[in-house]
């Protein structure tokens, strides 16, 4: 036995921080507790969309300081419905997104839908409900078969949807044949669903309305569930407060739109997809194992998820939001084309679901970056056209704001690691 071994100390590891639900924290401490909390998430890489609501801020600023046409209700307005295409577009690469992975066919997906749609309701006179089926259903058969390639064969996603990226524009210019451009009607119904404005100011209000009503509905009945349960709930205070705020925010949304023509429907479709499949990855069981999967790929495989199940599900989803974003993009043109899904539509979708604030890591994310990320890149667009900068300026300016989203992300997760939460 070695001598000193009873005298010697033993190391004892440090205390581990217990980790404090931030609803415990805002309770407690009342108003104090909203700055402790803001601290938490700075020191832990916790940033959420507080990055891109910021540079919005400044593009907005910016611009509007440059040329007042820019802060405009006509042009605030003409933004709201020219990011929907695009966005509903990022909606699908968010779920993508949220499990690690990378879709580099929604382009070619949504120019295919939309010649679909195109070809079967203008050149063979189909009925247009069965031309809007067929499109939609289309693009999910597309997200179908690239999941199974990705999920059951293992193809890396890359490869997968990089190979579909061209499979599906050599489709569409096949469907759309020698002619190479379909115009539409401009009075079919998806042509309507872009076009149609709500002039009444009730529509916009009402609106409004009802969104901040399901929001404190919501919180109401989620801070009861959780209070009965005993655990963490926000307080009364916080719903409120937060409540104030949305409400702040869309009235004056309303009110901007109503100063203009009024409420695009294209607008309150893109926003109830929004709500819908945030309802879906937040509240449900499925979104709960899509963030898992995300997170840890290994510990949900362990926890008894069906991981081929989840991947083939995400890519059908993706596909699908690409089929009606691509259908929305063609309303807005009047036309499908040999140049649909092409150009920058790809990267201005990745690069939407990216600068709105989903992780490229996986695992973290909403449908709400969709969102924010069209508005910054919609928002420098809009200016830099105001300005009459050329689209070369617009493609460095987009890259670089992009590139500060990534970087904002890794240096977020890294500082997540070092404060062992991620």
């Amino acid at each position: 036995m070695p001598t000193g071994g009873v005298n010697a100390p033993v190391p004892v590891a440090p205390e581990a921080t217990p980790a404090v639900d931030p609803r415990l924290i805002v309770r407690q401490e009342g108003i104090k507790g909203y700055a402790i909390e803001f601290r938490r998430r700075l020191s832990s890489g916790e940033l959420g969309s507080l990055p891109v609501v910021l540079a919005l801020i400044v593009i907005w600023a910016v611009f509007g300081s440059l040329n007042s046409t820019f802060l405009s209700a006509q042009n605030l307005s003409n933004l709201s419905q020219q990011i929907v295409g695009t966005g509903m577009i990022a909606i699908g690469v968010v779920f993508v997104l949220l499990l690690g992975e990378i879709d580099l066919s929604v382009g070619s997906v949504s120019g295919l839908c939309a010649a679909l749609y195109a070809v079967l309701n203008v050149t063979h006179g189909v009925n247009e409900w069965v031309a809007l089926l067929v499109a939609l259903s289309g693009g999910a058969a597309v997200g179908l078969i690239q999941g199974l390639f990705f999920a059951k064969v293992g193809v890396p996603a890359f490869v997968v949807t990089l190979a579909g990226n061209l499979g599906w524009n050599g489709l569409m210019l096949q469907v759309l044949g020698a002619t190479g451009t379909v115009n539409l009607s401009g009075k079919d119904i998806v042509s309507r669903l872009y076009s149609t404005i709500y002039g009444q100011e009730i529509a916009a209000y009402g609106t409004a309305a009802i969104g901040v009503a399901l929001f404190v509905v919501a919180s109401l009945f989620d801070a009861n569930r959780r209070r009965a349960a005993g655990v963490p709930y926000r307080p009364m205070t916080d719903i409120v407060l937060r409540s104030a705020m949305l409400a702040i925010v869309a009235f004056l949304a309303a009110y901007t739109l109503n100063q203009y023509k009024g409420l695009p429907l294209a607008l309150l479709i893109f926003l109830i997809f929004i709500v819908v499949l945030d309802f879906v990855l937040r509240r449900t069981g499925y979104g709960r194992q899509v963030f898992a999967l995300g997170g840890n790929i290994e510990g949900a495989r362990r926890a008894g998820i069906n991981v081929p199940w989840i991947r083939i599900s995400v890519f059908t989803i993706c596909s699908t939001m690409a089929a009606v974003g691509g259908l929305f993009l063609a309303a807005q043109i009047q036309s499908a084309s040999q140049t649909s899904g092409g150009g920058n539509l790809l990267m201005n979708a990745i690069a939407a679901a990216v600068i709105g604030g989903t992780s490229l890591f996986g695992g973290r994310g909403s449908t709400w970056s969709a969102l924010l990320g069209a508005l910054v890149i919609g928002s420098i667009q809009s200016g830099m056209n105001i300005e009459g900068l050329s689209n070369a300026i617009q493609f460095m300016i987009t890259g670089a704001v992009l590139l500060a989203a990534v970087v904002v992300d890794s240096l977020a997760r890294r500082t997540q690691k070092a404060a062992g939460r991620a």
